[in-house]
């Protein structure tokens, strides 16, 4: 079992004893892994007045400091990415080689952001344009907003908070993090590696622990300039009510589609489309969930998919050849049942799965193909958030593209096909923040950038973007 630095929690530089409130269990065998201790509003109120005390600091830094700071920072996590990975299969149950990838591309999102600190600058501008002008010299310059408070979500529960507090430090504003309750230990460590950095900026890193009243009182100040949030569209309504005047960026959930084209390589489809929808127990925002497969290759297809998912390995996050792991929590999985048990009796089929078993593991989720799903089922409708994936037969790309955007949702979406004309189609056809051609819409490389529209959020994040989300623009004029 790990604690957090004997109970310790970070306000910046200093730091304050707490009783040791919350344990966090395995999701995988239920054994205390970690634990953290529970702010409260007060708690965070202090940490959001260090935050703003430390802005000019920040704010005056050198660039080049805060770029060897990244990078110093970086370096580490590179050296511990076995410790960090060992804490992630611990607190969240994500399959240990997947954990490792994440803590990779941990390293590779600071990095990027990093270099891309060089290009934060503006230009000059010509104010003689027109007539009723004159010649100036003028400018604009992108400055930091001040404090930035990060909300962070248990799916990706390192690589998420990077994607947030590297742009945020690198651009010289001061942070306040309120990490997922589900993975503290990992926000602990990683904070760590800020704070401890010989590059560090003295109180620009502030992490609070807790749940609603934490985030609610984040929300809520007047203090952070930007609000950065992770999670779910009903939390992510409320922060859009309780923030008040301020940047409110939101990445939040999914319901990604593809579709199968009859001219498409179907065993690679099926391999790519079992791994976007199964990979983190469909705990992915991006996780492949509705396959709308032409007519004339659906049979074939849906037989594909099936062998494809039953090769997959179920089972310890500890071990290295482990695909899919436990879902986060009882209340996860009760809810998925329930998805499947509504699906089935509205005439829907299981290809694979949970509802193939009579053995129920309350802390495994089988991964779970559905056929003959139709578009008025819960199940197509709402984000599942688990290892379930949904065929639907189609007999046209035109009759796939008008379902696949009949969502309130839209992140991702791909298109599996050799037809060049409907690869140009698609990509205008599509409603969503991104699409990918002959690949899953779970694909997401770190340096692009990433956001939905619709309910799917507002703003982009990609360390390129997220400097521009966590910058404001200053106008200059010399006349």
């Amino acid at each position: 079992m790990s604690s957090i630095a004997q109970a310790q929690i970070f306000f910046g530089s200093t730091q304050e004893n707490k009783p040791l409130q919350q344990e966090r269990r395995s999701p995988f065998d239920s054994t205390v892994v970690s634990t953290a201790p529970i702010c409260d509003a007060e708690d965070t109120i202090r940490a959001l007045k260090i935050a703003k005390s430390a802005t000019k600091r920040a704010s005056a830094s050198p660039l080049s400091q805060r770029i060897l700071w990244l990078e110093d920072v970086a370096m580490r996590l590179h050296e511990a990415q076995e410790d960090f990975a060992l804490m992630l299969a611990k607190e969240v149950a994500k399959p240990i080689a997947f954990s490792r990838i994440e803590v990779a591309r941990c390293v590779e999102t600071i990095k990027v952001t990093a270099m891309e600190l060089a290009h934060l600058h503006g230009e000059t501008i010509p104010t003689d344009i027109m007539p009723s002008g004159k010649k100036t010299l003028a400018f604009f310059r992108r400055e930091p907003v001040g404090v930035v408070a990060c909300i962070t979500p248990f799916n990706f529960p390192l690589n998420l908070i990077a994607h947030k507090i590297a742009p945020a430090l690198g651009a010289g504003n001061t942070v306040v993090l309120k990490p997922t309750p589900e993975a503290p230990m990992v926000a602990y460590m990683f904070a760590k590696l800020f704070v401890e950095s010989k590059y560090a900026i003295e109180d620009a890193l502030s992490v609070v622990y807790g749940d609603a009243e934490v985030g609610s009182t984040l929300v809520k100040s007047d203090i952070p300039r930007v609000i950065s949030f992770t999670g779910s569209v009903p939390v992510g309504d409320i922060i859009t009510k309780q923030a008040g005047i301020k940047k409110v960026s939101l990445e939040l959930g999914g319901n990604a589609a593809t579709y199968i084209d009859g001219s498409a390589d179907l065993a690679f489809s099926a391999k790519r489309c079992a791994f976007g929808a199964f990979y983190n127990s469909g705990q992915v925002c991006i996780s492949l969930q509705r396959i709308y497969v032409h007519a004339d290759v659906y049979d074939e297809f849906a037989k594909l998919i099936a062998h494809e998912t039953e090769q997959l390995k179920v089972g310890s996050p500890y071990e290295d050849d482990t695909f899919l792991g436990p879902l986060i929590d009882e209340e996860s999985q009760k809810r998925a049942n329930g998805w499947i048990a509504s699906a089935l009796l509205e005439g829907a089929t299981a290809l694979t799965g949970q509802a193939n078993t009579e053995e129920q593991n309350k802390n495994i989720f089988l991964p779970t193909v559905m056929a003959d799903v139709t578009d008025d089922m819960q199940i197509i409708c709402e984000e599942v958030f688990a290892p379930i994936v949904s065929l639907v037969k189609v007999p046209s790309y035109e009759i796939a593209i008008e379902k696949m955007n009949n969502s309130p949702y839209g992140l991702q979406f791909s298109i599996f096909t050799n037809d060049l004309k409907m690869t140009r189609a698609f990509i205008d056809d599509a409603e969503c923040g991104g699409v990918v051609i002959n690949d899953i819409p779970t694909l997401r490389f770190d340096v692009q950038p990433y956001g939905g529209s619709k309910l799917s959020g507002v703003g982009r994040e990609g360390p390129k973007w997220a400097l521009e989300e966590f910058t404001e623009v200053k106008s200059i004029v010399i006349c």
